[in-house]
């Protein structure tokens, strides 16, 4: 699907409509410029167009639990992932909320910025504390609209987030929430690059759609088997393997994907 849309390039006369720059404000800025990038889209540029975005991209730091969007905010800004991790939540009428997607140092928050939307219905969120580079949209779509090597990254990745959206609906439609958590643990896993994972009840509860009881009945089943150790909001991973056989096809298939495009 990528490749067919590596020959797309966006109307170059767009214009961004006026933005709000209430989530910026509370970004710390590390007043650093980049150096070495652990994120898989920016580190996969050629040195020359890497060299030509460098001014255009800010470290920052992003706190646990921060809320990038709310859902209809409009976007002012992307977000390169770098050590940080963002979820994106499906947010109900009744406040509950279900993840839908992760990002880590494989993708971006910003897509609807390149699309010309500018704006997400769900809910922006950092699951894990850390690092991203930050990018102004007009920037992001400037250089996209160049259909060089970060249109086609981006466009890459676009393709990745679909097959993740999609998956993750049947996911959570037919998979039981023992299943669900091995996957969003795999998941978290991956990009934090760690075997420790910061996580409480309620963030269990709200990345699965479910009340803190039924979050720390999974918790502690897969806790009795011997696959993980949850004590005072961290969770370890003790068995890996064993983790992947009790998770759902969902996780290979939405894996693989990335793995296809994004090779170490």
């Amino acid at each position: 699907m990528a490749d067919g849309l590596d020959n797309l390039c966006g109307d170059r006369t767009a214009r961004a409509r006026p933005v709000a720059e209430k989530e910026e404000d509370t970004l710390a800025d590390d007043g650093r410029k980049p150096g070495p990038i652990r994120n898989r889209i920016l580190a996969g540029l050629p040195r020359k167009e890497y060299s030509r975005i460098l001014p255009e991209l800010a470290s920052v730091t992003l706190k646990s639990g921060q809320v990038l969007y709310e859902p209809g905010g409009v976007m002012h800004s992307a977000y390169f992932p770098d050590t940080a991790i963002v979820s994106i939540l499906s947010v109900a009428g009744d406040g509950t909320s279900i993840e839908v997607s992760v990002v880590g140092d494989e993708g971006v928050i910003g897509i609807p910025i390149v699309l010309r939307t500018h704006s997400l219905p769900y809910k922006i969120i950092v699951q894990a504390p850390g690092m991203a580079w930050r990018m102004k949209a007009d920037a992001l779509r400037r250089e996209f609209d160049r259909c060089g090597p970060l249109h086609k990254l981006v466009l890459h990745y676009l393709h990745t987030l679909i097959v993740v959206l999609s998956q993750s609906g049947a996911c959570n439609r037919f998979h039981t929430i023992q299943q669900r958590l091995c996957r969003w643990l795999l998941t978290s896993q991956d990009r934090a690059q760690s075997s420790e994972i910061e996580s409480t009840q309620e963030l269990l509860s709200q990345m699965l759609g479910v009340n803190r009881g039924s979050a720390s009945q999974a918790a502690s089943a897969l806790q009795r088997a011997g696959l993980i150790s949850y004590r005072r909001g961290r969770i370890s991973i003790l068995d890996r393997p064993g983790l992947e056989r009790a998770a759902c096809e969902c996780y290979r298939i939405a894996k693989g994907e990335s793995d296809r495009f994004f090779r170490a």
